[in-house]
């Protein structure tokens, strides 16, 4: 007679025995599980992390670049205006020196007005002729010219080569040494090549460190004697204002002037009504009737130019 074992009761230790084993497997493998994901987020979070320090040491970067650009930019702008540019040398695009402009160097100017709009001036010593620009880098920008209208004789031609070499695009730098430190020298290269080289001489804004007054005079075509010594030749002037709409709203006594104003040349044919700045200084010089004796002047703009017919006189 065979005897057996009851299959239920080893069934049962079987499974009591292999259920620790079988929870920590599950356990494991939960723990695996989870802490998958937590890694891969840490090492998302830390590429995101490094891409928006990347970013912004780049951002930085180009601030830094722009700000430079822009300091540089307005550095050359406030040396172009600080100083009034007389000619000292003109070459063509094969280093020759240009003949209309050569032999008149000493009476052909620049001034370049930046806070008018960014307006400059130039003339042969006739017309003053202005126009806008624009500064970008070292690239300068020209836009068509507006002039006064008189008629310069021999200085015709030397007009219309400086309007022609003006406009458009040209480089410029700005120079100065120990040796002229007061002057420094301005290199024009114009578009078809040529090169223009100024001398500066301070304005009287930089001087004054002012941006001045502004005021009107309308200087009459004839000068006269000074009232105080008959030797010496006034200009004749009268201010003149106008209203918010820019009319005229009244006119002023002539007087004598005996200085001078800074750009401006009095050519003896037209009236001209001006638009000066106007600076205070220290010292008592100018109007003959010391009524406005302790002011320096600079021409902004010409506004009006009449030609006086002289024939019948």
């Amino acid at each position: 007679m065979l005897t057996t074992t009851n299959p239920p009761a080893v069934r049962t230790t079987l499974k009591t025995a292999f259920l620790p084993s079988l929870l920590a497997a599950a356990m494991t493998l939960s723990a695996c599980s989870d802490n998958a994901p937590v890694a891969d987020n840490e090492d998302a979070n830390a590429a995101a992390t490094e891409e928006r320090e990347v970013a912004a040491e780049v951002d930085a970067n180009d601030s830094v670049n722009t700000a430079e650009s822009i300091s540089a930019e307005d550095q050359l702008l406030t040396k172009l205006s600080d100083y009034r540019w007389v000619l000292a040398t003109a070459t063509d695009n094969n280093d020759q020196p240009i003949t209309s402009l050569t032999p008149i160097k000493e009476q052909v100017t620049l001034l370049v007005n930046s806070q008018n709009n960014d307006i400059l001036n130039y003339s042969v010593g006739c017309n003053t002729m202005g126009a806008s620009f624009a500064l970008t880098g070292d690239t300068l920008t020209i836009s068509e010219s507006m002039s006064t209208k008189m008629s310069c004789g021999e200085l015709d031609k030397a007009e219309t080569k400086l309007n022609q070499l003006m406009q458009g695009e040209s480089q410029i730098s700005i120079s100065a040494t120990a040796s002229n430190a007061e002057t420094p020298m301005l290199t024009q290269v114009t578009s078809d090549d040529s090169t223009l080289v100024w001398r500066g001489r301070l304005t009287l804004q930089a001087k004054y460190n002012s941006n001045g007054e502004t005021i009107f005079w309308e200087v009459a075509a004839e000068s006269a004697p000074c009232q105080d010594n008959e030797t010496q030749m006034c200009l004749q002037v009268r201010p003149i204002t106008y209203d918010d709409q820019g009319l005229k709203t009244s006119e002023g006594q002539y007087m004598d002037f005996a200085g001078s104003i800074d750009g401006y040349q009095h050519d003896g044919q037209h009236n001209e009504i001006l638009r000066l700045q106007r600076f205070k200084t220290d010292t008592d010089t100018v109007l003959v009737d010391n009524a406005d004796s302790q002011y320096a002047y600079v021409l902004d703009r010409v506004i009006e130019s009449t030609l006086v017919d002289n024939s019948s006189e």
